[in-house]
């Protein structure tokens, strides 16, 4: 089993939010302590839904790969939702409580790791919330670059000064995991916890379509769909989208409403339209960011098959390299 980090969160108060949210935070500035342990979301009129097919990928042993991080070169953006969570599996709502993965959810994310297996990636984002964080660490094992992603802690000067003792080797056979609370899925407030059909019944089939369906209407005490883009579509212009520009391949791991905002960024997309995309869980959607634009490539079926992944010149030659290396 691939090794991962430890999770060492940032201070938070009621359903997983910082108690600190105005805290200055740097993109260039991350702490690099590891601390180890194992451990184990085509676009059609602008709307999808996304459904999960079965591929299986060979593992091979390749040697190291060099990307070019040339500004001028295009990245792969993989947008990943969790796995079946228990609370999924219950009909419960979520939202920012940490719930972990069930045992679907685990084959959920194992598959969608095959499925990505043979596009790089040298960076990993994911909420602060433990089935997103799982999600990432299960596809890993997967992966053909076979590094190992452990999590960055940036919470203090003493976290950076404690990453002298790993050598420059260590640090290239791993892959950073940022983790960032503006990632969670949208907090649900008076209704976190609560069965869906059960919350129906009790507060009138309307008023919660209009809370679950809406762009700018919270439910009590609660976010809107509008609140957590507005989070969770600032991180990314902060922090994510300086690494594809610096031609860095980046994997998010995250929720069906924080994923949903951040799509409805890279393609345009209306709050009516947004409220109608579903994302399953457990299937990666890829993107390919060049030139400042993206372009949308659909949810990965297999290495395989032919001409999957090759949509891009950098991508195709990427992939011909990890098959060379194969027996």
């Amino acid at each position: 089993m691939m090794a991962a980090a430890t999770f060492k969160c940032q201070s938070t108060g009621l359903h997983g939010l910082p108690v600190d949210a105005s805290a200055p935070r740097s993109s260039t500035n991350f702490g690099r302590f590891f601390s180890m342990r194992f451990a184990c979301n085509t676009r059609c009129n602008k709307l999808r839904h996304v459904h999960a097919s079965i591929s299986h990928a060979s593992l091979v042993d390749p040697t190291p790969f060099s990307i070019s991080h040339d500004s001028s070169t295009e990245s792969a953006l993989i947008l990943i939702r969790h796995g079946e969570s228990f609370w999924n599996e219950k009909n419960l709502f979520t939202g920012c409580c940490d719930v972990p993965l069930t045992v679907r959810g685990v084959e959920e994310a194992i598959e969608a790791g095959k499925r990505i297996s043979h596009i790089p990636v040298d960076m990993i984002f994911t909420s602060a919330l433990i089935r997103a964080q799982m999600t990432a660490m299960l596809v890993m094992t997967q992966h053909l670059q076979k590094k190992i992603p452990i999590i960055i802690h940036n919470e203090s000067e003493q976290s950076t000064t404690w990453t002298q003792v790993y050598s420059e080797e260590t640090t290239k056979q791993s892959i950073p995991v940022i983790t960032a609370w503006e990632l969670n899925e949208r907090m649900y407030g008076e209704l976190q916890g609560l069965n869906k059909q059960e919350t129906a019944e009790r507060y009138g089939k309307e008023k919660v379509h209009k809370w679950r369906r809406s762009f700018d209407i919270p439910p009590p005490k609660g976010e809107s769909l509008e609140m957590c883009s507005q989070r969770a579509v600032a991180y990314f212009k902060d922090f994510v989208e300086p690494q594809l520009k610096s031609g860095k391949n980046v994997m998010v791991a995250a929720h069906g409403n924080s994923l949903r905002s951040i799509i409805m960024y890279l393609e345009r997309l209306t709050s009516q339209e947004v409220i109608s995309l579903e994302l399953s869980t457990g299937v990666p959607l890829l993107y390919i960011y060049t030139e400042g634009k993206y372009t949308s490539r659909g949810s990965p079926v297999g290495p395989t098959e032919d001409g999957v992944y090759a949509y891009t010149q950098s991508l195709a030659v990427h992939r011909q390299q990890l098959d060379e290396m194969s027996p």
